[in-house]
């Protein structure tokens, strides 16, 4: 059964959130998880003591959704309704701008928290990328070497644009957004000369600027060196190994180049939207030196709202004039089919009623035959004229009869054959 904003607001709202969870079947810390991404509003810590003894304290209204919040909540079935409204850049301006130096929260954001967990659950990579058997995860693309620090940065990253007072999230599955295939060369100017089988989240990891969404990915940069392949996986082939002496002197000389991970990390901003391209790239030249560059990313999510949110209007102002025209094409198609249809009823109409008039000369010029030829044979012998009757009777069933009537009853005019659509 699904529970609406609305009615969970009520319930939140009218006994603690312990005997509201308990409806549900769910922990109450499930079910704050639950307002918070349906933005309902939970009592604060001491409402209810304060209600205990007699006071009223004051009980916010419900906000309205954005485009990252859901409508209803169903337990279980992992069904999602959002608001559907086109994104909207924030009518003013931050109030300062974006500043490099970022506070640090005590707390690890919600999509930083128990996510190291998920990372070292993961499939066979033969590039030493981490593949999560969990799809629903914060958008990064690491090496086991490097993930802890790829979190660090993402939990600081988070943590400043929710500081500007902008949510970071996974985007709710309904919306329309999609993730580009994610290149995570240090040098992209060269054809990647295999397919990068890259493990990617089955939600994109956004962050809402007024809202618009601009997605997010953490990863880390690969780079071409020399590789040997060993036991399924490739193996950075390092200057002792090309020398082939010491403990990998047994090892094959055979190697060839592959894109494996740098150990530096870089950041894509891009536009989730159809029709709406844009993405931004920022890459450590020498480890560490991304967390200083956190206020320029936010700047330019800042600065790009405005023209993707008119890109995302101008790609729904078209697709809905395509859409006309799409409409239009298909009306002009059924009227010509109608069309079409009709005037082969019409034809065939005709064809069969100018066979039932050629079958009725037909029968009058046979009828007139069989006539004469009883006529004929009525001045024979009997036994004679016995043989002609019978024969004129099997001639007569040959010919099917000259029943005008039952075959002018059996055309099929037009109108019989229209479908009325």
């Amino acid at each position: 059964m699904s529970v609406t904003r609305e009615q969970l607001y009520e319930e939140c709202w009218a006994e603690p959130m312990t005997k509201v969870a308990a409806r549900h079947e769910v922990s109450s810390s499930f079910l704050a998880r639950v307002c918070e991404r349906l933005n309902v509003p939970r009592p604060p810590r001491g409402y209810w003591a304060q209600i205990a003894v007699g006071r009223t304290p004051k009980k916010p209204p419900l906000p309205a959704a954005g485009p990252m919040h859901e409508l209803e909540w169903s337990k279980g079935d992992g069904r999602e309704t959002v608001s559907s409204v086109t994104p909207e850049a924030p009518k003013e301006s931050a109030p300062e701008p974006a500043s490099n130096i970022v506070k640090v929260s005590r707390t690890l954001h919600r999509l930083i928290a128990g996510a190291r967990v998920h990372f070292e659950k993961v499939r066979g990579s033969d590039n030493g990328y981490l593949r999560p058997y969990k799809k629903h995860l914060v958008d990064v693309y690491v090496s086991k070497g490097v993930l802890e620090r790829a979190l660090s940065f993402g939990n600081r990253l988070f943590g400043a644009f929710e500081h500007r007072g902008y949510r970071a999230c996974l985007a709710p599955g309904s919306l329309p957004l999609r993730r580009e295939q994610l290149d995570e060369r240090m040098e992209t100017g060269s054809a990647r000369h295999y397919w990068r089988n890259g493990w990617g989240p089955d939600r994109l990891t956004v962050v809402f600027i007024g809202t618009v969404a601009i997605g997010l990915t953490i990863f880390e940069l690969s780079e071409s060196v020399e590789a040997s392949y060993s036991d399924g996986v490739y193996v950075r082939v390092e200057p002792q190994m090309r020398k082939g002496t010491g403990r990998y002197g047994s090892m094959s000389t055979w190697t060839s180049r592959h894109d494996m991970p740098s150990g530096r990390l870089g950041v894509r901003m891009y536009s989730p939207y159809w029709r709406a391209a844009w993405e931004q790239f920022w890459r450590e030249g020498k480890r560490g030196e991304l967390e200083s560059k956190i206020g320029e990313m936010m700047a330019a999510a800042e600065e790009q709202a405005a023209p993707v949110a008119a890109r995302v209007a101008e790609a729904e102002r078209k697709a809905a004039e395509e859409q006309v025209r799409w409409e239009a094409e298909q009306q002009r198609r059924r009227v010509e089919e109608l069309e079409r249809r009709r005037m082969e009823r019409l034809k065939a109409s005709r064809e069969q009623l100018l066979s039932v008039i050629k079958s009725w000369e037909t029968g009058q010029w046979a009828e007139a035959f069989f006539e004469d030829v009883l006529q004929r044979g009525a001045a024979l012998p009997q036994e004679a004229r016995g043989d002609v009757e019978k024969r004129v009777a099997r001639a007569r069933g040959l010919l099917g009869g000259v029943d005008t009537l039952k075959r002018f009853a059996d055309w099929v005019s037009p109108e019989q054959g229209d479908d009325g659509t």
